[in-house]
């Protein structure tokens, strides 16, 4: 030891050493860098007042490893092992590397940057395929199939709460997401697999039966034109939704006062009128007849139509504040709109015995030969052309205004029977006679045939013909009937889902009055003879 220290004090002469702030004195101190932190490694003075220092003793205990990492003091004691107290404050790990090495503030920075920007990079991808972030605070909405009930307004907020709410399991791969809410009525929402699902559920089933909208579009598309129009198609394919059931009974109330708020709304807009026809044709579940508004809707959708000048497309700017320009893909969309208002405002008025408030006008007129944008879809104008004759049948024969029922008489009754029942005769040949129609067609047209037979109820035994009649009525329910079970029998597509269980409201209309005439029949005299 002594020989040691003389060694020592002969390197610290006075001709060697240096003074404070040298070269010499901070290489002596970066030298010294190990001990400073450590108890017992100070250095002493010698009588002259220069600094001298002794050797570290064996056993010295030297700092951890999360006091060196920050620089100061420690008081861990290593045989036996107690650890600093420090980390027992801040309950850390507390142990002794002496391989250990300090890493910088700024390469630890740089690296949780690239891992900050890894996650984010992963929650971007994450999103992009439909996916949203969810907390444990947030209410857990109850999913079934895509669709989510929940009272919260929205999931996803700013950056700074999307950060926060994001949980990610390192190396794991493991997210805190659920499938994303795209579209949401008062606390019902959607997934964009259960729009899409809804929206192929509607164009395949129920589209055929009125054939007026662009199944090209897309839903988002609808959305745009107006919510009520995408809400509607929503509500009308959840009728019979497999994957939901309970779908249709969540949306009727909020689609019910969206309804009734736009309407409210003056002036309107045709994607309005749209979702007005759909909703006639597909009314909401009701308990009784006399609850159902859709009589009531028809108007409304017959008075907007003109309101907004539908029936006058040519003319549209004189129903319009601003400048209006229709090319003529817009111009054929409101002639057809026009069109299905006026089919669905006769379904109403045959369906319900209540006088329809059609309008057959130049618009709706048949020009052979033209093509054109007031020239319908053969779909279409077979369509017109039935309720044409149904709206015939129902202002001769029930429009009477010298009789308290409106029924014309029994002789007039019976001469026009004979008179339309020809004309129907050639109605069903021209229909049927083109050949790319679907099935649906013949089966509104054999319902036609229904409604003009129907009058023979009225008929008193003493009229004239009063048995032809009542046989003529008993063909055409059958005739109607048999379309019916042939169209049961049929399919849309593999899965063997019948069209008549996506029927329209109308034509369950006339299958009950079918039913009602046979039965009718089966208890009367007249086949018991």
């Amino acid at each position: 030891m002594d020989s040691q220290g003389s060694m020592i004090r002969g390197a610290t002469s006075p001709t060697t050493s240096a003074r404070p702030g040298t070269a010499n004195s901070t290489k002596r101190k970066r030298s010294g860098i190990d001990f400073e932190s450590s108890p017992g490694t100070g250095g002493e003075a010698d009588d002259d007042g220069l600094e001298r220092h002794t050797p570290r003793q064996p056993g010295v205990k030297r700092a951890c490893n999360e006091c060196r990492q920050q620089k100061l003091k420690c008081d861990v004691q290593q045989d036996p092992f107690h650890a600093c107290g420090r980390c027992t404050r801040l309950k850390l790990a507390c142990k002794i590397d002496h391989h250990f090495k300090r890493v910088g503030k700024r390469s630890k920075h740089a690296e949780m940057e690239r891992t900050i920007e890894t996650y984010k990079a992963e929650l971007q991808r994450a999103q992009s395929q439909g996916y949203v972030l969810e907390h444990d605070e947030l209410q857990s909405p109850i999913a079934n199939n895509g669709v989510y009930s929940t009272n919260t307004q929205s999931y996803m907020g700013s950056d700074e709460a999307v950060s926060s709410l994001l949980t990610l399991k390192q190396g794991g791969g493991s997210y805190g997401l659920r499938p994303q809410i795209v579209r949401e009525l008062e606390g019902v929402g959607l997934t964009e697999e259960a729009i899409n699902h809804l929206f192929n559920e509607f164009w395949n089933c129920y589209h055929p039966y009125l054939p007026f909208l662009n199944p090209a579009q897309s839903p988002d598309q609808y959305y745009q034109q107006h919510p009520l129009l995408f809400w509607v198609i929503i509500v009308v394919a959840a009728r019979r939704y497999t994957a939901d059931p309970s779908l249709l009974t969540a949306l009727s109330a909020p689609l019910s006062r969206l309804l009734w708020s736009t309407i409210g709304e003056v002036p309107s807009t045709h994607y309005v009128v749209k979702a007005l026809c759909l909703l006639c044709t597909w009314p909401l579940p009701t308990s009784t007849t006399s609850t159902d508004p859709s009589h009531i809707l028809g108007g409304v959708m017959m008075k907007a139509a003109t309101g907004i000048g539908l029936h006058r497309p040519n003319h549209t700017q004189d129903f319009s504040r601003v400048s209006v320009d229709l090319n003529k893909e817009q111009l054929h969309d409101r002639v057809t709109t026009w069109a299905v208002c006026n089919i669905v405002a006769q379904n109403l008025g045959t369906g319900y015995g209540q006088p329809a408030s059609t309008l057959y006008d130049w618009t709706l007129a048949v020009r052979p030969g033209e093509n054109g944008p007031f020239t319908l879809s053969a779909e279409l104008e077979a369509r017109l052309q039935i309720e044409r004759f149904c709206d015939k049948v129902s202002k001769e024969m029930y429009s009477n205004s010298t009789d308290p029922r409106g029924i014309a008489g029994d002789e007039l009754r019976a001469t026009l029977t004979r008179v339309y029942r020809r004309e129907y005769s050639e109605l069903y040949a021209a229909i049927m006679s083109q050949g790319d129609l679907s099935p649906i067609v013949k089966l509104y047209l054999t319902a036609a045939g229904l409604h003009l037979r129907l009058s023979a109820f009225f008929d008193s035994s003493t009229t004239q013909g009063y048995m032809d009649d009542l046989m003529g009525l008993w063909r055409a329910a059958n005739a109607f009937l048999e379309v019916v079970f042939d169209l049961e029998t049929s399919s849309f597509d593999m899965d063997g889902r019948s069209p008549l269980r996506y029927a329209t409201n109308y034509i369950l209309q006339m299958i009950i009055a079918a039913c009602f005439t046979l039965l009718k029949h089966l208890s009367s005299f007249s086949l018991a003879k």
